[in-house]
C-alpha cells in the first residue's frame, strides 16, 4: 500500500491536470481512454493507493506529461523531448483563407469558445469577392470554389451552437470603407456588398456569435485566436506562434477580455453599425 503522502500528491497533481483542461470528471475520464470509476476513485479523498501502470501512462499519455511529475517525483510536468514542443509550435503558410489547421483546431475546440482578434475582421465573415482580393498572391488569379464551403463549414459550426467572439477594431473597418491601404483598388460596390453580408451575418448569429468593435486609440492588439483552452495563435506574417501552455492560454484569455471591456461597439449594436458603414458607400 502507497504511503498516503504520495497518494495525495498524485491527487493534488491529477486534479491540476483535469483543471487545466477544462473538461469534468466524465470528460476527463474519455480523454484519456480510462474508466469513470476508475477516475473517481482516484480523486477520492478516502483513497491511498497509487494508480496501476497502464493508468497512469494513458494520463500521461493523454494529456503530455511526465509520469515522474504525476507521481511526485519531478517538477518538470512535461516530458523532456517534448517539453518545448508542448509549450509552442511555430506554423508557417498563414496567410491563406479558412486554413486548414484553423478548421481543425476549431473543430478540436468543439462545445468550447473560440476568440478571436484578425488582422481586419473574421475570415468567415467575408465574401469570396474580399478573399480572392485579399489573398490574391496565396490564391492565385483563379475564383477558388472551397471559400464557399470552408465558410460554411465555419457558420454552420456557429449555428449549431458553437460560440465565438471576435474584437475588430473600427479603423480596420475604415480602412475599408475607404479602399486605402490593402484595399486600395478594391471595387466600392463589392464593399458596399461586403458590409451588408457581414452585418446580415452579425444579426442572424447574434448572441452566439458576438463582435466587439474596439478604438485603436485606446487600445491596440496583435491578432491572435483562442481555441477554447487548448491552443491559442499568435499571427506573425506568413507565420502562426501555437501556444499550447496553459498559463499562456489564460494570459491571452486576459488580453482578449481587457479588449471586450474597452469595446466602443456592443455586440448587439455591432450589425446596425456595419450597415451605417455600407450605407455611407451610396
Amino acid at each position: 500500500m502507497a504511503h498516503p503522502t504520495a497518494a495525495q500528491s498524485f491527487r493534488d497533481r491529477l486534479e491540476r491536470v483535469i483543471a487545466q483542461t477544462g473538461l469534468n470528471q466524465a470528460g476527463f475520464a474519455r480523454h484519456v481512454g480510462i474508466d469513470r470509476s476508475t477516475l473517481s476513485q482516484l480523486l477520492s479523498a478516502e483513497n491511498d493507493r497509487l494508480p496501476r501502470a497502464e493508468t497512469l501512462a494513458a494520463i500521461a499519455k493523454g494529456c503530455r506529461i511526465s509520469i515522474d511529475w504525476l507521481l511526485g517525483l519531478s517538477q518538470r510536468e512535461q516530458i523532456g523531448a517534448e517539453l518545448v514542443e508542448a509549450v509552442l509550435t511555430i506554423e508557417t503558410q498563414a496567410h491563406a483563407p479558412f486554413n486548414e489547421r484553423f478548421l481543425r483546431w476549431n473543430a478540436e475546440a468543439a462545445g468550447r469558445k473560440l476568440r478571436t482578434v484578425p488582422m481586419s475582421f473574421p475570415d468567415f465573415l467575408k465574401t469570396d469577392e474580399v478573399m480572392q482580393f485579399e489573398y490574391a498572391a496565396a490564391l492565385g488569379p483563379e475564383s477558388n470554389p472551397a471559400l464557399a464551403e470552408r465558410r460554411r463549414l465555419t457558420i454552420a459550426s456557429i449555428r449549431d451552437g458553437g460560440e465565438m467572439e471576435a474584437c475588430v477594431s473600427v479603423q480596420a473597418l475604415e480602412v475599408f470603407v475607404r479602399g486605402q491601404a490593402q484595399w486600395e483598388g478594391f471595387d466600392i460596390a463589392a464593399r458596399k456588398a461586403q458590409f451588408n453580408t457581414m452585418a446580415s451575418l452579425v444579426d442572424e448569429l447574434y448572441p452566439t456569435l458576438r463582435l466587439n468593435l474596439y478604438d485603436l486609440r485606446q487600445t491596440y492588439s496583435a491578432p491572435f485566436t483562442i481555441f477554447g483552452n487548448s491552443r491559442a495563435a499568435v499571427y506573425l506574417g506568413p507565420t502562426y506562434l501555437v501556444l499550447n501552455a496553459s498559463e499562456h492560454i489564460r494570459l491571452l484569455t486576459r488580453r482578449f477580455e481587457d479588449i471586450v471591456r474597452t469595446a466602443t461597439v456592443q455586440p448587439h449594436a455591432a450589425a446596425a453599425y456595419l450597415r451605417d458603414l455600407g450605407a455611407s458607400l451610396d
